[in-house]
């Protein structure tokens, strides 16, 4: 049993840009594991979950749906015990997080952690494993962004490209969108990225989670707005 679950990961969130954002992690990081992005866990098969060691949770809902979230993650924790599992938490459901979800098998980071933590517990062992993380307990820490430029110096093509990215678009489709061909949208993405200072598709996808890169990409109001991602179309999602 256990080398049938080896290796085979979960991520599941409602939001594309945290979904893209954690597979590139994943891809750049962590090639050796075989990945799948879910919106929700109803969408969860037992075969998915029997042969996952690792689930990567965004957790965020409407505020009286709260506990009704944790309690269903509770409950597969207890029924899956195999897999080690990350949460990834909103300050606004962090007292419930800690009394149903903070467990042995379990790490609970910020839903505004650095990428570098997030690969850091993706990376610990069990007896290094910090089960919460500091952000959570002085989130202040994390609200000034002071590892950001100051100032960002993008096209508005490039923004535009960037922008569609966050939103779930893949690179043929913005090209069939702005009607530019694939590589003129590789070219802007690729020129984006060198103005940011940006070594990857895990890098890129961390700075549109920052606070700076919604801004910039003006994606702040896209996070309390989730209908409008079920008219993202999600074939050829490809980031080359």
């Amino acid at each position: 049993m256990h080398a049938m679950t080896k290796n085979h990961g979960l991520i599941i969130s409602g939001l594309p840009i945290i979904q893209s954002g954690l597979l590139a992690i994943m891809k750049d990081y962590f090639p050796e594991y075989a990945v799948s992005a879910h919106p929700q866990a109803e969408a969860l098969t037992p075969l998915q979950l029997c042969k996952a060691s690792l689930a990567m949770v965004e957790l965020s809902c409407d505020p009286a749906q709260r506990k009704s979230l944790c309690g269903t993650y509770y409950s597969l924790m207890v029924q899956y015990p195999h897999i080690r599992w990350i949460f990834m938490v909103n300050p606004s459901i962090y007292p419930l997080a800690v009394e149903y979800l903070l467990r042995p098998e379990s790490t609970l980071l910020s839903d505004a952690e650095p990428i570098h933590r997030v690969i850091n517990a993706i990376q610990d062992s069990e007896a290094q494993r910090d089960h919460l993380s500091p952000a959570l307990v002085s989130p202040g820490a994390f609200l000034s962004e002071k590892t950001l430029p100051d100032k960002v110096s993008l096209t508005f093509s490039e923004r535009q490209v960037l922008r569609l990215l966050a939103k779930g678009w893949g690179v043929n489709q913005i090209a069939v969108l702005l009607n530019k061909s694939n590589k003129t949208i590789s070219a802007q993405k690729n020129s984006a990225m060198r103005r940011l200072c940006l070594r990857g598709n895990a890098d890129m996808f961390a700075w549109m989670n920052s606070v700076q890169g919604m801004k910039e990409l003006n994606l702040l109001t896209n996070w309390g707005e989730k209908m409008q991602w079920k008219n993202v179309p999600q074939q050829n999602m490809s980031l080359s």
